[in-house]
């Protein structure tokens, strides 16, 4: 795109005033509370409701429908393809488990995976296959789902497991070359993409080292629910009973892992593990034809009397995303709508007032792409719109725009997931079953990677300024704080 372009795109973009801002901000910070908090009940209605309310703001602020609209339609779009992603997602694990493949895992997980280093062990191996893959969604998919039900058999808290598991997938989303948000944000801002990725190991190792030494902390000092021995006995048995476990059934999962390194495309690459998943239950596991249809839809079900066998081999389905496509949707409405009508624009103008020196206008990045994360309900979101309208800033400030590249993936890419009604934190709670208020405490790297971020804004620490301008640069801050 190009400069003139952007600039007539920025003139046509409404600028309400703060006060109108938060009129549709506030009003969804308080009906979620009151919805989720009150009445226990899904957050697709007040964030329906807010939509409306940040429409008749907006109207009232001199945007027209048409706008609107086709920022709403705009914001959906950018969904598409994770939409896509999560209903293949949906087959694949009902497919895997009636095809034997996901019950394969578990069982072997079960006989090589203590309890003591299962969460350090669960977020390594999360690494390596993210990091193969770049593809946090896609490796929590499929390895991410086989760890969950290894956990639940070892009878370890199901929002612990999938913190780890978040860590793991979301490390190689973060730094793998294959991820898209990886790709993106040094592209938005004009940064190569090692660079980027050099620059981003100095505060993502550290804090994954941190998270690493929390699993094994947590690991050494819980006790298990139940018995351990006994439950992982009674639901191998349960397992063997039910499918023909084969060592050979993991070369499914091996095949998505090789498509993943190999650069295929996530929703082929996908599709053709959810067939040999087809393929699986019906010439191994027996499964008849007709009920292989109902499995796509329906997911698979098994009723065996016992409560953890049948809560873990129960699930899949298109039909079981369908809560997460919808909230999707209604929470991707509600930020075009933001961001069409000139709200955010609004708020980056406003905070910016306050960023004087190094470390507030990281910070004020990092709260940014937060705040883009609850309010504009997509990673993507938390990304762009912080990365173009802070660089002319940085840029004014002599700092490397790598800097700018590295803390919306500090912030933006890492905390999405930490968001029930976000894209990213929709789809964990789909695939893991495990909602994002509850593992959100013990998704360590996802909470200390802007923590690292503000910490070596304020410190100068690895901050990068263009040749013969740190020093200008601290000094100008100096001075500001003295005159303060």
């Amino acid at each position: 795109m190009s400069t003139d372009t952007t600039v007539k795109e920025d003139q046509e973009i409404p600028r309400p005033s703060l006060k109108a801002t938060m009129i549709p901000i506030v009003f969804m910070a308080a009906s979620l509370g009151v919805f989720i908090g009150y009445f226990e009940t899904d957050p697709h209605l007040p964030l329906f409701l807010s939509a409306i309310v940040a429409t008749a703001v907006a109207l009232a602020t001199g945007s027209r429908w048409k706008k609107l609209e086709a920022g709403i339609m705009r914001s959906i779009g950018l969904t598409t393809q994770a939409i896509v992603i999560l209903i293949i997602i949906g087959t694949i694990i009902g497919y895997w488990i009636a095809g034997g493949i996901v019950p394969t895992m578990i069982y072997y997980g079960l006989s090589i995976l203590a309890p003591d280093y299962f969460l350090v062990a669960a977020c390594l191996i999360c690494c390596l296959v993210s990091l193969a893959g770049g593809n946090a969604w896609t490796a929590a998919g499929t390895i991410g789902i086989a760890l969950m039900g290894v956990g639940e058999g070892l009878g370890l808290n199901p929002a612990m497991v999938a913190g780890a598991v978040i860590s793991g997938v979301y490390f190689g989303d973060k730094i793998s070359p294959l991820s898209e948000t990886t790709n993106m944000a040094p592209g938005v801002v004009g940064v190569d993409l090692f660079e980027h990725i050099r620059y981003m190991l100095y505060t993502t190792v550290p804090a994954l080292a941190v998270a690493l030494v929390l699993y094994t902390i947590i690991g050494l000092n819980m006790t298990p629910s139940g018995d351990g021995a006994a439950q992982v006995t009674e639901l191998q048995q349960s397992l063997n009973e039910l499918f023909i476990i084969s060592p050979w059934l993991l070369l499914v999962p091996a095949a998505v892992i090789v498509m993943m390194i190999k650069k295929v495309p996530a929703i082929p690459a996908l599709s053709i593990g959810s067939l040999m998943g087809i393929v699986c239950a019906i010439v191994v596991q027996g499964v008849p034809l007709g009920d292989s249809f109902t499995i796509f839809v329906e997911g698979y079900a098994v009723d065996t009397g016992n409560v953890t066998v049948d809560d873990l081999l129960t699930n899949g389905g298109v039909s079981a995303m369908m809560w997460t496509v919808s909230l999707i949707i209604i929470a991707m409405s509600f930020g075009g709508i933001l961001e069409s009508a000139g709200f955010f624009r609004t708020i980056v103008e406003s905070l910016l007032k306050l960023a004087k020196t190094t470390g507030s206008l990281i910070a004020t990045t990092v709260a940014t792409s937060m705040a883009a994360n609850v309010v504009g309900c997509d990673q993507y979101l938390s990304i762009i719109l912080p990365a173009r309208m802070y660089a002319s800033e940085y840029k004014r400030r002599s700092l490397k725009l790598k800097n700018l590249s590295r803390t919306v993936e500090d912030a933006g890419t890492m905390t999405s997931p930490l968001v029930p009604w976000n894209t990213c934190g929709a789809f964990m709670f789909a695939t893991l079953g495990v909602s994002a208020f509850s593992y959100a405490p013990y998704a360590f790297l996802a909470l200390l990677s802007p923590m690292f971020a503000i910490i070596y804004g304020f410190t100068g620490f690895r901050i990068a300024y263009e040749d013969g301008a740190k020093t200008a640069s601290a000094d100008s801050e100096l001075a500001g704080v003295r005159s303060a």
